[in-house]
């Protein structure tokens, strides 16, 4: 008997699903995107610019097989579901889907799985669509847009300067940290002194003379305020009042992943890893089931059914006086508002009810999220603040400290914002008091701080530039590329980063920054709303962007190779460093009329000994230079790692442990070692 089949991206979430749907269901995975545009035609970009930019899609590598099965699978079914992730690029993976699958238009259904509980998935099972060719076609408008800029951009950095790749988003966010490193460089400190009075045990800061704000720029203005302070000082006024601090909304992507690094000490790649995980599905022992809802979103909403449970959630066990207000934020510029902020499934899967089925890392990027949307739905936190003006010969200092009144949000929310009470003592408006100490001290301000992972992300999100999903990728490909090096959990632009910024911003100045990629993301916002044409969108981009490139391809300077200070034995050239498709090499300078290519002599590196064999697990290097760990017997013995293995088996399975995350874990089953 035939089945109705729903196809998703991940395979442990077609397993939760299946689990959900019952007998007269079949779910599998796709296993992520299926085609991708090709690499032939006019350029390499698999688009045919003289067509109206028609792009040519082919099955990406290594998904042959899968696509054979699920065109069996669609063939055996009654109809078909495509349940791919509920944003463009899953509208975009069902697109494909369906056409290299054949779907026929009346056989099939789109359902947009925002959480994964079998509530939810019923619901929506209950409530098909189709696929949004709108949203298709912005996806596949940014998919064009970045082959092309990525292809001629980078094949032009590669034959100048042996950069490795430009990118429509990636080069804008490495000329912000470029633009930095310079800010700071150029940076000329200036000096100025700060006067506090220690009275009563409070600090008290110079702030005015009389109703002026001060300014002491070097040690003499600090002395001459100093000469001219006599012995008492005058509390002219105290005041009291109560101020209220308000919790911030639920996460959307770029907050989860700024909050994350900044609190757990997570890279964004690793964050949205672990992210996906708990929207997939956990195992709980009694259930499978997405303890989050989908972290791909900039919407800050909630829905009502989530908000009344919290309520009564915190009622009864916070108390009434403790719900707060709910933070639903209506549409606003570049929001895409298809589903709602990253929360909890359940209010009632409380962090510690769970932590036994989770990972340490998955519990604790799973209690930020509770409690932060937890937090967003409760009342004010409310401080008691006093402020002490004292007066003394018309110079005036302040001092202010607070006590909190009320937790509100913080009752829950205090492991990630810390509140600290400053007292200051019950003194007497009017009446004069003494000075136990009198502080001079010399400062030089700071030049502006380099980007955190976390503030860069902040950046190019108060930017309007590339996309939340987006941000983890463009990170790691700019570390990937070596563009630039981690220093105190701080980017720091290398000197090929450098240069690559210089050269893209010499010849594509007016399209490779800030507001070029800010309209082009609102440009595609509206392709998605139907308010524009994609094909327009591409040809009027294109019709300025390719003279551009063919100028750079003719005027920029081509970088000399570097010469290694040995000769060439055939013909007496230098020999200077090459980079060809396996990596760098050392060839003669007289190519092509000498042919030399000097032989190096590998050097092994061995990390430990094979469990599955009596070889070395030596540390190898892939075509595209990433490093891996291979038996020295491959390819009789075929084990290999991308973590760095250690020698010792999994007490759990007997396969090899391995170095991820500053952590020893099993290459194989979820064991992790106690540290």
């Amino acid at each position: 008997m035939s089945k109705n089949l729903v196809i998703v991206e991940s395979p442990s979430k077609s397993k939760t699903i299946e689990k959900y749907l019952g007998n007269d269901y079949k779910v599998v995975a796709s296993q992520g995107h299926i085609r991708d545009l090709a690499t032939s035609g006019p350029l390499g970009l698999g688009v045919d610019i003289e067509n109206g930019f028609k792009p040519n899609y082919v099955p990406l590598k290594g998904k042959k097989k899968i696509i054979s099965a699920l065109k069996k699978d669609v063939k055996d079914a009654s109809h078909v579901i495509l349940a791919t992730d509920p944003d463009r690029e899953g509208e975009a993976i069902s697109w494909h889907l369906k056409e290299a699958l054949g779907i026929k238009d009346k056989d099939y259904d789109r359902v947009l799985f925002h959480e994964i509980t079998k509530d939810k998935v019923l619901d929506a099972i209950k409530h098909p669509t189709k696929i949004d060719d709108n949203l298709v076609k912005s996806q596949e408008t940014r998919r064009i847009l970045d082959r092309i800029i990525g292809f001629r951009l980078s094949k032009l950095l590669q034959s100048k300067i042996k950069a490795k790749s430009a990118g429509r988003v990636q080069s804008v966010a490495l000329k912000l940290i470029v633009d930095r490193e310079r800010e700071i460089a150029s940076f000329v400190p200036e000096e100025y002194f700060t006067i506090t009075a220690i009275i009563e045990d409070v600090e008290a800061s110079l702030f005015k003379y009389k109703d002026d704000d001060i300014k002491l720029h070097n040690e003499s203005d600090a002395n001459k305020v100093l000469e001219s302070l006599g012995d008492d000082y005058n509390l002219s006024s105290i005041e009291k009042k109560k101020r209220k601090k308000a919790s911030r909304a639920p996460f959307i992507t770029s907050t989860l992943q700024q909050e994350a690094s900044t609190k757990l000490g997570f890279t964004a790649k690793k964050t949205m890893s672990i992210a996906q995980k708990l929207y997939e599905g956990i195992d709980l022992g009694t259930e499978t089931v997405g303890l989050i809802t989908y972290m791909r979103t900039d919407s800050i909403r909630l829905s009502d059914e989530f908000v009344g449970s919290a309520f009564h959630y915190i009622e009864e066990n916070f108390g009434k006086k403790y719900i707060g207000y709910t933070k639903h934020a209506k549409k606003t510029e570049n929001v895409q508002d298809a589903h709602e902020g990253i929360r909890p499934t359940s209010i009632l899967r409380e962090p510690l009810k769970v932590k036994q089925y989770l990972s340490n890392d998955e519990f604790k990027l799973y209690s930020l999220i509770y409690k932060r949307a937890l937090a967003s739905l409760m009342a004010d936190a409310i401080m008691d603040q006093t402020t002490l003006i004292f007066n003394n010969n018309d110079y005036k200092f302040k001092a202010t400290g607070s006590i909190l009144n009320f937790d509100g949000y913080l009752k829950v929310y205090s492991d990630y914002e810390k509140n600290e009470d400053k007292i200051i003592p019950e003194l007497v408006e009017g009446n004069n008091y003494k000075a136990s100490d009198i502080l001079s001290e010399q400062h030089f301000t700071k030049p502006p701080a380099r980007y955190t992972e976390a503030k860069l992300i902040k950046e190019m999100e108060d930017l309007g530039i590339g996309r939340p999903s987006t941000y983890a990728k463009t990170i790691d490909t700019i570390k990937e590329r070596g563009y630039v090096k981690i220093e105190d959990k701080k980017f720091v632009p290398t000197e090929i980063g450098i240069e690559t910024t210089d050269k893209l911003q010499e010849f594509f100045s007016d399209i490779i920054n800030v507001e070029y990629t800010k309209n082009m993301e609102e440009e595609l916002d509206k392709i998605a709303d139907g308010n524009l044409v994609w094909n327009e969108v591409l040809k009027e981009f294109y019709d300025v962007f390719e003279p551009r490139v063919k100028k750079a391809f003719s005027d920029m300077e081509k970088k000399p190779a570097e010469e290694t200070g040995e000769k060439c034995p055939n013909c007496g050239s230098p020999l200077v460093k090459r980079t060809g498709r396996y990596g760098e090499f050392v060839a003669c300078s007289n190519y092509p009329e000498c042919k030399y290519i000097k032989k190096e002599e590998k050097q092994e590196i061995v990390v430990c000994n094979c469990l599955k064999c009596d070889g070395k697990i030596l540390e190898r290097k892939t075509r595209r230079g990433k490093t891996f760990y291979g038996c020295s017997n491959f390819p009789k013995c075929k084990e290999a790692f991308w973590d760095k293995p250690i020698g010792e088996k999994c007490p759990n399975c007997g396969e090899m442990l391995v170095e991820k995350d500053n952590k020893i874990k099993c290459s194989k089953c979820d064991y992790e070692k106690a540290q």
